[in-house]
């Protein structure tokens, strides 16, 4: 009963439709990665997930229960966001910002900030070092780190990540997937945004490809990153190494 269902949304914008019929379940215990070019729908879809839009068709469930109809504060609840681009951090400190994430439980102040959740939220995305600067002189990767540090702190049974290593260095990418695998391993649902093919190949259990708002195949990471397929959604070649895809060359 605590999958993330989501049963054939669809969503249009300015008469254009961008998400297109789409199916995925989450299960306890999984990292889905939603891959696919620019404009496939993909960050269109968490949204969707996480009840920030709301379909024209189709409904998104957990718990058995429709997010939609059960209102803003048990979606909170249940469902941690970690937006594509954090915005800019507000004149608080690091440790203050992340305990924001405890918000939708009615903790704030002094008392979120030493909750356990922020504290473990801190720690596993490497910024507890940085807890006591402000949040505004973090870099672009620090503010990125620090938007997961927050939606960790939520301690959600639902973490929906739009392209959380998108401004990572090598090292914090894949301390970062590292968490979202861990995190999954305590039995939530992870759902992440990724452009990164060897990441999604290594850290996700399954895949769902998008291409014009559409999901053309899902499957496991060897099912979906085929030469085929890749060639297909992204115009490019790829090469394998120690059995991920690398894109090599474009498609003339």
């Amino acid at each position: 009963m605590n999958r993330l269902v989501i049963d054939g949304v669809s969503l249009s914008r300015g008469g254009v439709r961008i998400v297109e019929g789409v199916s995925l379940t989450v299960a306890p215990g999984e990292v889905v990665g939603l891959i696919g070019p620019n404009g496939a729908g993909k960050t269109s879809l968490l949204s969707l997930a996480a009840g920030l839009a709301v379909p024209d068709s189709g409904r998104v469930l957990f718990e058995g229960t429709e997010i939609g109809p059960a209102g803003a504060a048990w979606r909170a609840r249940r469902l941690a966001w970690m937006p594509q681009f954090p915005v800019e951090p507000p004149p608080m400190g690091v440790r203050a910002v992340a305990a924001l994430g405890r918000l939708p439980h009615g903790q704030s102040g002094r008392a979120a900030e030493v909750h356990p959740a922020v504290t473990r939220a801190l720690e596993v995305t490497g910024m507890a070092a940085l807890a006591d600067r402000s949040a505004g002189g973090l870099s672009g990767g620090e503010r990125a780190r620090l938007a997961l540090a927050r939606a960790l702190a939520v301690d959600a049974p639902v973490l929906l990540a739009d392209e959380p290593v998108a401004a990572l260095d090598p090292e914090h990418a894949l301390s970062v997937m590292g968490v979202l695998r861990a995190v999954a391993a305590e039995g939530r649902c992870v759902v992440v945004v990724l452009h990164d093919l060897p990441l999604a190949a290594r850290f996700c259990d399954r895949l769902a490809l998008m291409r014009g708002s559409r999901v053309l195949l899902s499957g496991p990471p060897p099912e979906v990153l085929t030469e085929a397929t890749i060639a297909s959604a992204y115009r490019v070649r790829a090469r394998w190494i120690d059995g991920a895809p690398v894109p090599w060359e474009r498609l003339g």
